[in-house]
């Protein structure tokens, strides 16, 4: 398996840094999870999207699904695509509301948005409290986590290796589930450790670090730091609770896992 960071930024794009956004590939297979803003640019520069076997949505905050758009757009209009995509339809995974949420955010209008229908080109799958679903050479787990929105955590496996990834979440025991013994762990960390944290929302590098030592993970990537964190103290956080590999995810770098 290959984990390739396409975008990492916590909340929304910094400076020449993309929001949420994977590729996680094995045996040909390219899915992507979750597609953050600036997301589709960083994905041309790896692979052709039309390439792609699957995307995968842990919820649909913008800075997670907001290039989803853009590829539509892509799909739609490319004037020499290398297949016809509505003999293609690409495979969506997300939560249920994913196709309304979807065609409204393409839609320029109430009117345009009575004819939008993204099934031409997309067949949507919900993803489901332990649930798991073969996509491609992978096996999906999907765990509800603790978000203000409908929100999934990820444990996606192959006979050879295993990645878990939180998506944005507070720390609860779903967590402990997906993450139990992996390969790498992706978790995310927004911010820095303090006991006044809203609750139910996202972690600290502290908490990805305690995850990741309770879990037993063979190392652990932290992601979606705000542009406003100090990646280093997260990084630091993390250290002190967890004695294995850890270090912050990498924009463009891949990450050979099993």
């Amino acid at each position: 398996m290959l984990l390739t960071i396409l975008g990492c930024s916590g909340s929304l794009p910094g400076p020449d840094a993309p929001s949420s956004g994977y590729l996680v590939e094995a045996d040909g297979f390219s899915l992507a999870v979750d597609f953050g803003s600036g997301v589709l640019a960083a994905l041309q520069a790896h692979r052709d999207p039309f390439a792609l076997g699957a995307v995968l949505f842990s919820h649909l905050h913008p800075d997670h699904c907001g290039d989803f758009s853009g590829l539509t757009v892509l799909r739609r209009y490319h004037p020499d695509p290398p297949y016809d995509p509505t003999t293609r339809p690409l495979p969506v995974y997300g939560p249920g509301e994913s196709p309304d949420r979807f065609a409204r955010a393409y839609a320029e209008s109430a009117e345009e948005l009575a004819r939008t229908d993204l099934t031409d080109i997309y067949r949507f799958h919900a993803v489901s409290d332990g649930g798991t679903v073969r996509i491609g050479p992978f096996e999906v787990t999907s765990r509800r986590v603790a978000h203000p929105c409908e929100a999934y955590g990820f444990r996606i496996t192959t006979p050879e290796a295993s990645l878990a990834y939180t998506g944005d979440t507070g720390p609860c025991e779903a967590l402990h589930e997906l993450a139990d013994g992996v390969d790498v762990l992706l978790s995310e960390a927004t911010w820095e450790h303090a006991e006044d944290r809203p609750a139910d929302l996202h972690m600290s590098g502290r908490q990805a670090g305690r995850l990741a030592a309770a879990a037993g993970v063979g190392r652990l990537l932290l992601t979606h730091v705000a542009p406003w964190t100090d990646a280093r103290v997260v990084l630091a956080e993390a250290r002190e609770e967890f004695d294995g590999p850890v270090e912050p995810a990498a924009r463009g770098k891949s990450y050979r896992i099993g």
